[in-house]
């Protein structure tokens, strides 16, 4: 699985000849094993690297098991050099050659997907996971006190009498919040021991706001989001479901980023729009920012 140990030993990367950087999305949704192959030759056909391609054509044919959505390769054969990683989130098709590996994609899915923590939630438990780019590392789960609601009607309903609706329905409400506190608490504790970055809140409208409420203000902060799902969805569905937001916001992002380039170019500001204006910035070390 990759790791930010992983990003850093590439990073630190400087060859005394070419590296061959090759990210391939695999997603099943776009084709076979067989399709994401040729998608992979077509786009290394034209590297004038043959020890590299045959290295990489041999870890693409023989070693990579096409199970996740997206692989990344890097090779420097006349180093002796070569990584590969295979990823559970999709990935942008790229080739790049250089003095050190391409790692701008892998430091994006990192910033967007790594220590993901999502918690279900009901008025008697929960269940937490935690995700690093779209794998399941670990989950575990909480039950509280059984929630039994009051019964309408009756004679214990009967006004002056004791136990009536309204004590049940106070005492109902006290045990809702007991077993809410113990899954916040329960939940800011496993995502801490972890270091989780974000978290998605599932279940209905009303248990995620109420869970919400009883985090801690740190974890309130790294809430990103929450959506409707059943207590008992596999682990499979919550995953797909985390990925899915983590590429939504990832899109809204990329979205508000465009838009202040453009607005700053607009107004004569920090902004560049054109190949002619973008390539002066660059050659002039003043790009904070590519797009």
């Amino acid at each position: 699985m990759f790791s930010e140990s992983d990003l850093r030993e590439l990073a630190q990367i400087n060859a005394k000849s070419p590296v061959l950087s090759l990210y391939l999305n695999t997603d099943p949704s776009l084709g076979n094993s067989e399709t994401h192959k040729l998608r992979g030759r077509s786009m290394l056909k034209d590297i004038p690297l043959p020890q590299d391609l045959e290295a990489i054509q041999r870890f693409l044919d023989h070693e990579y098991n096409w199970s996740g959505r997206g692989v990344a390769v890097f090779s420097c054969a006349a180093e002796g050099f070569l990584r590969t990683y295979s990823l559970a989130v999709p990935v942008r098709n790229l080739v790049h050659i250089g003095d050190r590996p391409s790692v701008k994609i892998l430091a994006d899915l990192l910033e967007n997907y790594g220590g993901y923590g999502v918690v279900l939630v009901d008025k008697q438990g929960a269940r937490v996971f935690h995700f690093h780019l779209g794998t399941l590392v670990e989950q575990e789960g909480v039950v509280g006190e059984e929630v039994k609601h009051a019964k309408r009607g009756g004679a214990s309903s009967m006004p002056g009498r004791r136990g009536g609706s309204a004590d049940q329905s106070r005492s109902v409400d006290e045990q809702i919040d007991r077993n809410m506190r113990e899954e916040a608490d329960f939940a800011a504790r496993f995502f801490e021991a972890r270091r989780v970055r974000r978290v998605l809140v599932g279940g209905t409208d009303e248990n995620t706001t109420l869970f919400r409420s009883y985090l801690p203000k740190t974890w309130q902060s790294l809430v990103v989001g929450s959506f409707a799902i059943s207590m008992t969805a596999s682990h499979h569905d919550v995953q797909s479901k985390a990925i899915q937001i983590g590429m939504e916001a990832e899109a809204r992002r990329e979205a508000v980023r465009i838009e202040r380039m453009i607005t700053s170019a607009a107004k004569g500001k920090e902004g560049s729009i054109g190949l002619v204006d973008t390539l002066a910035a660059v050659n002039e070390g003043r790009v904070q920012t590519l797009i």
